[in-house]
């Protein structure tokens, strides 16, 4: 089969690491979404399944049909927004799974039409690269604030990191997540006492609609995944290089959460810091090759589904320092390439440096992240400065 041809330690590493990061970094989120609607112990493991299947599916299955990178994760904005409104609202399970319903069909709607993909082409790629640039930093920044509270392992890993990037530039971050456990593990950081052996168990919830469901749950979580996660997914897809059908794969992702969503599957959508992983040079130097890190990441959040609580506390069990660690050094990279791109044409470069430094303040309106009005406030610049450029251009001739 030629994705065992095709596939090598580092990209099988970078799936590791993009499943590691993604998961570590919100898991706590959709336990509390799950507990804003009363869900049971069985049930937060039913969410797992699904969540864990769907991504997994989506992710691999395309990958190996396209031979490209496909990545597709849960809505991590919108776990918060259900997290924030289940508790305001008083909801049931049977509410919110109604409403995750009315959220899929938005999304295969959106991705029928046509119309998110149409709004994406008309983003220059300067902005697409700053717009990247913004969303992974962040993670650059707190890969070095672990500084603070484990000084000894990050030092560790970032010199692993530097020495790997000059002696075995392919392996860097397969070198730097073994030191990184190694260490943590002969100074008893791992919490393996996290670790339990239990299958999961699928629990289907019949959906309830609620027009009080529909405004508060439903269309709220549309609009964030679509602006705080689709947005910068399409971005990362750009920046690297992958012409996708964007179109076709929102669909799948909207019928995928449709099927789900009875068993706890509230969204799932493009990824972006996760695919930045698998969709770099760290994952392989071919990107022909590196659709083998996202397929390797869909077979381990498979995993994470089928084996519901085991998977869950051996990624739980890492340090968390040693997972902001090796995400930021991951991406330097994919940083360093989105920076490059964006400031690389001195027309579009003020308005790059405005998406870049919205979309990193992390700011939030109206419940959207900072991605969304990262684009706005580019675009935006971007019109003004063209705008006036074509007013001054055209004044001389029409005064002749």
């Amino acid at each position: 089969m030629q994705f065992f041809k095709d596939l090598s330690l580092s990209a099988a590493t970078a799936g590791f690491v993009a499943v590691l990061v993604g998961f570590t970094s919100s898991v706590a989120i959709v336990f509390q979404a799950a507990q804003a609607f009363g869900a049971t112990p069985e049930q937060i493991t039913s969410w797992m399944w699904a969540l864990g299947l769907g991504m997994g599916l989506c992710s691999l299955v395309p990958s190996l049909i396209l031979r490209q990178p496909v990545m597709v994760a849960w809505s991590t904005p919108g776990a918060a927004v259900l997290a924030t409104a289940g508790l305001a609202g008083g909801f049931s399970m049977g509410e919110a799974v109604g409403a995750f319903m009315v959220c899929a069909l938005l999304i295969t709607l959106a991705g029928i039409t046509g119309w998110f993909e149409r709004v994406m082409n008309r983003i220059p790629m300067e902005i697409a690269s700053a717009l990247l640039a913004g969303v992974l930093a962040r993670f650059g920044m707190q890969a070095f604030a672990a500084l603070q509270t484990a000084l000894p392992l990050v030092l560790l890993m970032l010199l692993a990191y530097l020495l790997a990037r000059r002696l075995l530039p392919r392996y860097a971050v397969v070198v730097t997540l073994a030191v990184g456990i190694a260490w943590a593990a002969l100074n008893g950081q791992m919490r393996w006492s996290a670790v339990h052996l239990a299958l999961a168990v699928p629990v289907f919830t019949a959906p309830q609609f609620s027009v009080q469901a529909l405004m508060s749950l439903a269309l709220p979580l549309f609009i964030v995944t679509m602006a705080s996660q689709n947005l910068p997914g399409v971005a990362v897809m750009r920046a690297t290089g992958y012409q996708l059908p964007v179109s076709r794969l929102i669909s799948m992702t909207g019928l995928a959460t449709l099927v789900l969503a009875p068993f706890g599957a509230f969204a799932l959508n493009f990824s972006a810091i996760t695919a930045a992983i698998c969709m770099g040079p760290e994952a392989h130097p071919d990107p022909a090759r590196r659709y083998t890190a996202a397929a390797s990441c869909g077979l381990l959040y498979i995993a994470v589904g089928l084996f519901g609580a085991v998977v869950t506390g051996l990624l739980t069990a890492f340090p968390p320092e040693l997972v902001v660690a090796i995400a930021g050094l991951a991406l330097l990279g994919a940083i360093g390439g989105g920076l490059a791109s964006a400031l690389a044409d001195d027309a579009h470069r003020e308005a790059a440096l405005i998406t870049f430094l919205v979309t990193l303040s992390g700011v939030s309106i109206a419940g959207i992240g900072s991605a969304f009005w990262g684009v706005v406030a580019g675009s935006i610049a971007l019109f003004v400065q063209q705008y006036g450029r074509t007013r001054a251009h055209q004044a001389p001739r029409a005064h002749r």
